[in-house]
């Protein structure tokens, strides 16, 4: 009889010094725990001088650009990899979330004109620009229905945005862009919101585990006393979307799926051959400047994220216990000092030396309709 050759899981970080002490920590653990979902072995680091008999999984600290690259990871397929290929750069970031002011304008290789139409009714009002002249008449045109959040479009956790009001101050924040960000990378422009609540609307697949998830993000104060963020509470079942919607949600929080739904559908299918084991959508919802109740996707992620502690957690109780329907799961995260419950999966615990001592977990519990 011939054994098929044992699989491993490895971490691939393009650039070695990618993400914090304890970011590094916690995408090592998730990978331990994702070799063992799948009967792989954990073999640590990616090293392509290194040659494999059996399958390689890859866990990626970021979303990967390039189809042909990823193909000679060895990434072909949802089973390769825990995240996303994506063809152009500017797909991995927020750029896509918003159309252009025209269609004749500076836009780079591979930019969609279709996606913006597509999603429209999924986001919020807004624009992405890659030229300094597009991003002041962009300004402009949102600043007559009220302040407008400029948002740089690598950024995460909403570091590096503001919000202006006026003409003057808008700017003075456009002019103290870096110009090669800007043209390389792009900027969105997009309406500000007030007593915003954020939704998160994902879905993850794991060897033959599927979970579809929404919940909401919160807020805890770092070692400086800035708010920053600190875990998300999730609801999660086993399946896709269908099965999510199928739940007794309240009104926001079946807009904020279904528009995380339409805007994933679509942008497959806008970029074709798009690979996404691992999807997770920002849904704002909150008031405009007319007091308006305004609902939209704010960008997406095909990677490891913050939510992925409690999405690998539940994938751990789905194989544990094949009735179990639908879960409600958290992560969370303190900075300082903490002792976390009996019962959680400890991601990480300890001294950052860029953040201080923190700890990192994730709590899964049963679930019951409200």
């Amino acid at each position: 009889m011939v054994q098929t050759p044992h699989g491993i899981v490895v971490v691939y970080v393009p650039n070695a010094c990618f993400g914090s002490p304890h970011e590094q920590v916690t995408r090592a653990e998730i990978a331990r725990r994702l070799a063992s979902l799948k009967g792989f072995d954990f073999a640590d680091a990616y090293d392509n001088a290194k040659s494999h008999t059996g399958p390689v999984y890859i866990v990626p600290s970021d979303t990967l650009v390039g189809l042909d690259a990823a193909h000679a990871l060895g990434i072909h397929s949802e089973h390769d990899l825990f995240g996303g290929v994506v063809p152009y750069p500017f797909v991995a970031t927020k750029a896509i979330t918003h159309p252009l002011i025209e269609p004749s304008v500076a836009a780079p290789a591979g930019w969609s004109y279709e996606l913006g139409e597509r999603i429209q009714e999924a986001v919020l009002f807004g624009f992405s620009v890659f030229t300094l002249e597009d991003a002041r008449d962009a300004g402009a045109r949102l600043l007559e229905h009220g302040p407008v959040r400029i948002k740089p479009v690598r950024e995460t956790g909403g570091l590096g945005q503001t919000v202006v009001a006026e003409a003057t101050a808008l700017e003075r924040a456009l002019t103290a862009l870096d110009s090669a960000e800007l043209s390389n990378y792009g900027l969105v422009l997009e309406e500000s919101l007030t007593e915003v609540t954020t939704f998160s609307v994902g879905q993850v697949r794991v060897a033959d585990l599927v979970a579809t998830y929404y919940g909401t993000q919160r807020l805890t104060p770092n070692k400086s006393g800035a708010a920053v963020y600190g875990g998300s509470d999730l609801v999660v079942v086993r399946g896709d979307f269908d099965a999510l919607l199928a739940l007794d949600l309240s009104e926001a929080a079946r807009l904020a799926i279904t528009q995380g739904r339409a805007y994933d559908a679509a942008a497959r299918e806008v970029f074709p051959g798009m690979i996404i084991s691992r999807c997770n959508y920002d849904v704002a919802q909150g008031l405009d400047a007319h007091g308006l109740q305004r609902s939209g996707v704010l960008e997406q992620s095909w990677r490891l994220g913050g939510a992925s502690g409690a999405e690998i957690a539940t994938l751990e109780a789905f194989r544990a216990d094949p009735n179990l329907r639908a879960v409600r799961a958290s992560t969370i995260e303190i900075h300082g000092n903490s002792e976390p419950p009996p019962h959680a999966t400890v991601y990480f615990r300890g001294i950052d030396e860029q953040v201080g001592p923190m700890t990192k977990y994730a709590l899964v519990e049963p679930y019951d309709n409200p």
